[in-house]
């Protein structure tokens, strides 16, 4: 089964309302050791982001009070945070947001398109924020208990039960002998993408060969 964002997440909700001042933000990363902090509404929904970036548009732009009309959008949004004061003027909106059942892979990859660090967790329903998904939380799936990660294996290979499968530290060996090489490449295929490991290393011989490789040209 995929792991969920719920099996990993931190269940303190680091965020702050839209009126929170500077001064507070700041306080608040420095509190829970962050980068970032959720922005929510009046009804605990997320409207948004403010990062250390965003906070530190307020030293590094000199000329924010003089916004030319030949600047690009980033730059007049950059000069806007710049001035800002509350956690609504130094936002970035909307927020990017998971669900408890979100799959962590799927939460990793929207952390990695995103260039974000963190993801605020929402109720379905509600839409309200219960917690928040940090990188070193998604990277807690690489140390499962081995126990865990050969029973998911094992779940993924109900046929091949004459396999051999050896973990080490999130590197499974697979030996043994399958029908053909696409069967072989498919075993290996499924073996990775369960979460938690991190590479596979195939030694498995095959009856015949059914892939056909083209001569070097």
């Amino acid at each position: 089964m995929a792991i969920e964002v719920k099996d990993v997440m931190g269940r303190v909700a680091v965020a702050v309302f839209e009126n929170a001042p500077f001064a507070e933000i700041v306080t608040v990363m420095r509190r829970y050791a962050v980068g970032a902090v959720t922005v929510i509404d009046a009804d605990r929904r997320p409207v948004g982001v403010v990062s250390e970036a965003d906070l530190l548009l307020k030293a590094s732009d000199p000329v924010r009070h003089s916004i030319s009309m030949f600047e690009s959008h980033r730059q007049r949004q950059d000069h806007r945070k710049a001035a800002g004061v509350t956690a609504a003027q130094l936002m970035t909106s909307p927020a990017v947001t998971v669900t408890p059942t979100t799959p962590v892979r799927e939460a990793a990859r929207v952390m990695h398109h995103e260039r974000i660090k963190q993801l605020p967790v929402v109720d379905p329903v509600s839409g309200r924020i219960v917690g928040t998904l940090h990188q070193h939380d998604a990277l807690r799936v690489f140390t499962r208990p081995v126990a865990d990660l050969m029973a998911d294996i094992r779940a993924q290979l109900p046929d091949e039960r004459a396999l051999s499968i050896e973990i080490d530290r999130g590197v499974v060996t697979v030996r043994g002998t399958v029908e053909s090489r696409s069967q072989a490449i498919a075993v290996a295929e499924r073996i990775r993408s369960v979460e938690g490991v991190v590479d596979v290393v195939s030694e498995l011989a095959c009856v015949r060969e059914d892939i056909i490789v083209p001569p070097a040209t």
